[in-house]
């Protein structure tokens, strides 16, 4: 009875090892997903909060929804959220065809722009860092 208990507690692993976390507001909700991410996507996790908490000049506001941390500024909208699939760690910037240059993959939603994050990568923290604090100015969306 006390392993079952135990292995409820554990996030379920959607498919690509997309943990499952219940929707919340603020850091605890964001802490828990990067906690559940598997093996090395964890690390990558980690990294992206840090970069996003210090790259970002007002207060940054978390949440998870979808399924997946997002991050904001209070009142003005979403820039940014990540999401784990089998092979990566993808990079969803909410209004990434604005940012200079456009992060590299595109997607069927007009203004969203995607990097990809694999195991091997090691990416330009600079560029990355850019892209972070242009989105952080943009006007959020509203979700």
């Amino acid at each position: 009875m006390t392993d079952r208990k135990k292995d409820d507690a554990k996030p379920k692993l959607l498919s690509g090892g997309n943990p499952q976390i219940p929707k919340g507001e603020g850091n605890g909700p964001v802490q828990d997903y990067i906690a559940a991410m598997p093996g090395w996507k964890r690390d990558v996790g980690q990294r992206l909060d840090g970069l996003i908490v210090r790259t970002v000049p007002a207060e940054v506001h978390k949440a998870v929804k979808w399924n997946q941390p997002f991050y904001g500024v209070k009142g003005e909208g979403w820039f940014l959220s990540f999401r784990c699939y089998t092979n990566y760690v993808q990079v969803q910037f909410l209004r990434g065809t604005s940012l200079d240059p456009m992060p590299p993959k595109a997607s069927r939603h007009d203004e969203v722009r995607y990097l990809d994050i694999h195991e091997d990568d090691e990416p330009d923290e600079d560029q990355l860092r850019s892209w972070i604090e242009q989105a952080g100015n943009l006007p959020g969306e509203k979700m």
